[in-house]
């Protein structure tokens, strides 16, 4: 595919949501939405076992109005924090939408009270007529035995404005505003984590080492804080999950969410576990490669052999549209336009959020994506990650507003397949031994980075909520995350101390509690898919475009079992750990060479 254009980092642009983004643009958003809240809430006495599917449907229409219009609001603000978590505008608009939305939720909420309740027969008989939105309703009834009284409800959706939601903020804007201190070739230099995060791959092992330290020597002085915070989004979330709503354990209620059966969550945390050891293998023919006797946990991501190969981002984006094309141009075309669009901002900036996302606000828009390019390989891989979920919202863009999102299982499907899509691609343009080596070994490293770690931070969470529970302070948490690296590396490598903060570090287990089994998930699904893809080559396309235009439109074991795959199967989720071990006895048959 050749490609004349030129792409060069920049920040994005939110005008496809809000034109100028102007305080009066926002003012008329939030008065449609109080008149359709108003109207809206006129509808309460038709709601009847009998009402008609008309007037059912006609209230449904209601709600995508609403939502749409919430979207770009919350979407607006979102984006607008994240390009720079200090500005304390944004972060005065998000507080308002937070404040309002939840007003408008509680005014609101007695449809889907009455929904929930609603008998059997006469909710078939309106989800037969509701379309796209079928699986919305259903899904929705799912949460009947945990849903309370509509004063109850009211009282959980404010206090959240001001109880978890506004301890995430403070925990965002705490940790967004750090700075590291790094000495490289004698010169100490002031980085963002994004900046510090890359010398966790250099080639020279005393950087890395001193990189680590200095993450967690920030994250670690401010532990006490963050630990607090962490404590108090679990009691809040006990309390309400558990203690009001009576869910059998914290996990459950993101499996509820997820629409996955906790049996095949357990499943795959019990089947990582078991393979744990293939890691361990793994980490000590790396220790070989490094000249090592032990790996400490400084060098898991070390590259065996130095490389200074960077990539400009116009040579980025290339690379990641030439492998999508090479699978189908139709999704490079897709991925292209959240740069052609200028959705993306790619600029290292004091203040903007780290790591990087994709945030889709409504099908008819090209989704943004956030991202920190600093010209690394790994920077190429995120790349072809985070378009990849663009590419999966924009396939899915014919459904409604409410059923076009994938869960978070399957939101990870065509991100993890951008970025082995890559791979390949980097191992057919070049087909040097040293080149495949240093694929393959990042390939292990990423399948280490995003199976095993991202369940046993699973695995953690469970833990510490029945510690915070049982009354857990701060360094007991710290301690009990300590015993859960030692169990999840065993002998295969050296922990030093201040790794005991590293879980005070990681957004999503204060953001979204057990979000990240949803990475170890996703890599596994993959794995089995793209092994699909390479015996049946293009047969196998129409079967993954399927998944992906599905969307949220169907329950993610119906999408699943419709591919062949059935999650409650320890035999489907040990495939995956079959095809990590290939790559790994592939690598042992390479002759060692020490650095």
């Amino acid at each position: 595919m050749t490609d004349s254009k030129t792409y060069t980092q920049k920040a994005w642009s939110l005008k496809d949501l809000l034109p100028t983004g102007s305080k009066e643009e926002m003012d008329a958003l939030f008065n449609d939405l109080e008149k359709l809240g108003k109207d809206f809430e006129t509808a309460r006495p038709q709601l009847i076992p009998a009402i008609s599917t008309e007037t059912f449907l006609n209230l449904i229409d209601r709600q995508v109005e609403m939502t749409t219009k919430a979207n770009i609001l919350f979407s607006f603000a979102n984006l607008r924090f994240a390009a720079d978590t200090q500005d304390q505008n944004a972060l005065a608009v998000l507080a308002r939408i937070q404040q309002f939305t939840a007003e408008l939720a509680n005014r609101t909420m007695f449809f889907s009270l009455w929904w929930k309740d609603l008998d059997d027969k006469n909710a078939e008989r309106l989800m037969a007529a509701a379309g796209d939105n079928r699986y919305w309703l259903e899904e929705m009834r799912h949460f009947k035995p945990y849903t309370l009284s509509e004063p109850e409800e009211k009282v959980i959706n404010l206090k959240d404005v001001t109880g978890s939601n506004a301890m995430n903020t403070l925990y965002d804007t705490i940790t967004n505003r750090y700075t590291f201190k790094l000495t490289v070739n004698g010169e100490e230099k002031t980085l963002t984590r994004g900046e510090l995060s890359v010398f966790i791959r250099e080639a020279d092992p005393e950087l890395r080492k001193q990189a680590y330290q200095e993450l967690y020597r920030v994250y670690g002085q401010d532990a006490p804080i963050l630990g607090q915070i962490y404590q108090n989004i679990v009691r809040d979330w006990n309390n309400e999950q558990l203690g009001l709503r009576k869910f059998v354990s914290p996990i459950a209620v993101r499996n509820l969410a997820n629409d996955i059966p906790d049996q095949a969550v357990d499943t795959l945390l019990s089947v990582t576990e078991k393979n744990a050891g293939l890691f361990h293998r793994y980490f000590k023919l790396k220790a070989r490669w490094l000249g090592m006797d032990k790996l400490r946990r400084y060098d898991v991501y070390a590259p065996v052999a130095k490389s200074e190969k960077t990539y400009t981002f116009d040579q980025g984006v290339k690379l990641v549209m030439d492998a999508y094309s090479a699978f189908d141009p139709s999704i490079a075309a897709l991925a292209k336009r959240v740069i052609e669009e200028d959705h993306m901002d790619s600029e290292i900036r004091k203040g903007k959020q780290g790591g990087a996302f994709c945030l889709t606000a409504l099908p008819t828009l090209t989704p943004w994506v956030l991202q920190s390019f600093q010209g690394k390989a790994e920077d190429v891989a995120t790349l072809a990650h985070e378009l990849g979920h663009a590419v999966h919202s924009m396939l899915a863009a014919d459904h409604s507003i409410l059923t076009f999102h994938a869960s978070l299982p399957l939101a990870e499907t065509a991100s993890t397949f951008g970025e082995m899509l890559l791979v390949d691609h980097l191992l057919k343009q070049d087909p040097d031994a040293d080149v495949r080596r240093d694929l393959l070994f990042r390939q292990v490293d990423d399948a280490y980075a995003t199976i095993l770690r991202q369940a046993y931070f699973a695995i953690f969470e469970k833990e510490a909520h029945e510690m915070v529970a049982a009354g857990a302070s701060v360094d007991e948490l710290c301690a009990g995350y300590m015993a859960n690296l030692k169990t999840q590396f065993g002998d295969s490598l050296e922990i030093s101390d201040e790794f005991q903060y590293e879980w005070v570090s990681i957004p999503h287990i204060f953001n979204v509690p057990f979000y990240v089994y949803a990475y170890s998930f996703g890599q596994l699904l993959v794995f089995s898919l793209y092994q699909q893809y390479k015996k049946e080559g293009d047969s196998f396309k129409p079967r993954y475009f399927k998944i992906l235009s599905t969307g949220g439109s169907k329950s993610p074991d119906e999408i699943l079992k419709e591919a062949g795959i059935d999650m409650r199967q320890e035999s489907f989720w040990q495939g995956g750990f079959d095809v990590i071990d290939g790559l790994i006895s592939e690598l042992e048959k390479i002759p060692v060479k020490t650095q």
